[in-house]
């Protein structure tokens, strides 16, 4: 299928109500709509992101939009990956029904905005503890972006109601992940978040837009996250200390790789869990995180234990 290209929340509104209006419960589709919010630079992962809503959805709308408020660095925002045609291929290929690819003006009409959404003590730990500000910016966004996709009235079967609305994450960016369900859980948005297990290369590397940056050498390097996440995995299926030590010396033995945090915590409300991680068995749910600078890009990762 071709992937239809929108650009203001108008058309947006007025294409995703066309569309439910012709699937409805009672023609053979659930009525309900996905929506994938991108940056671009869409790789595998984004794709498995778009397959899984495509798979649970009446109607997908994806979103590509390099959010100025996220980005600290302007040289960080300037290089970020801009592939919109390339993007749209993997959409249409994936089935998705629509892109929305708002210009910075549609977002924000009247420049930075005076009210922005807060994202507290959880925004200020690992990756906001190094890029300040950057889930402020993140989930101002994605609260712009839910709203815009929001399914309008009289769009399920007896016209009393709003259609179903899933929004769809990948567990690699676990922070934002949780950010996010907290936000929709505390604000009463009308929308179930969706997580979506991490795409890896075969070689475990996971996906991320900005592994283009690395250089060959970089890349292998780089591998020893993953490494280092497998073995506290392979510590906690087995109910052993996670040694956490270990596995931070692990990766500080790779060349070029400069470790900023490996931490093990609750996946729910990101706080650590100093219990059964070094000296006694480990037991119940956690998330192991990991982020480090490998030559000049910066990557995250994580792996669910227990």
């Amino acid at each position: 299928m071709t992937t239809v290209l929108v650009s203001t929340i108008a058309e947006l509104r007025a294409a995703t109500g066309a569309l439910l209006a012709e699937k409805l419960p009672g023609s053979g589709h659930p009525g309900t709509l996905g929506l994938v919010p991108t940056m671009g630079g869409l790789h595998a992962g984004h794709a498995e992101l778009a397959r899984a809503a495509v798979a649970e959805n009446a109607v997908v709308v994806a979103s590509v939009f390099v959010n100025p408020l996220q980005f600290g660095d302007p040289e960080d925002l300037a290089r970020y990956p801009r592939t919109m045609e390339a993007d749209l291929a993997l959409l249409s290929a994936a089935g998705v029904d629509l892109l929305f690819a708002p210009s910075a003006a549609e977002m924000y009409p009247d420049g930075e905005p005076a009210v922005w959404i807060r994202a507290g003590v959880l925004g200020g730990l690992y990756e906001g503890a190094s890029r300040p500000g950057h889930f402020d910016g993140v989930l101002t966004v994605v609260a712009k972006l839910l709203h815009a996709a929001l399914p309008g009235s009289g769009l399920v079967a007896d016209g009393t109601g709003r259609a179903p609305y899933r929004a769809y994450f990948g567990q690699k960016d676990a922070q934002q992940l949780a950010l996010v369900r907290r936000m929709v859980a505390d604000l009463n948005f009308p929308v179930d978040i969706v997580e979506v297990p991490t795409v890896r290369d075969p070689d475990g590397l996971a996906l991320s837009s900005r592994n283009r940056f690395l250089s060959a050498p970089e890349r292998d390097a780089a591998l020893v996250l993953w490494r280092a996440l497998r073995l506290l995995g392979r510590r906690a299926d087995a109910h052993e200390p996670l040694d956490i030590p270990s596995a931070e010396a692990l990766v500080r033995s790779a060349p070029g790789v400069e470790l900023d945090y490996l931490e093990v915590v609750d996946p729910e409300t990101l706080q650590i869990r100093a219990e059964n991680c070094q000296d006694t068995p480990f037991t119940g749910a956690a998330v192991a995180l990991i982020a480090a600078k490998v030559g000049p890009v910066r990557l995250i990762d994580n792996v669910n234990l227990g």
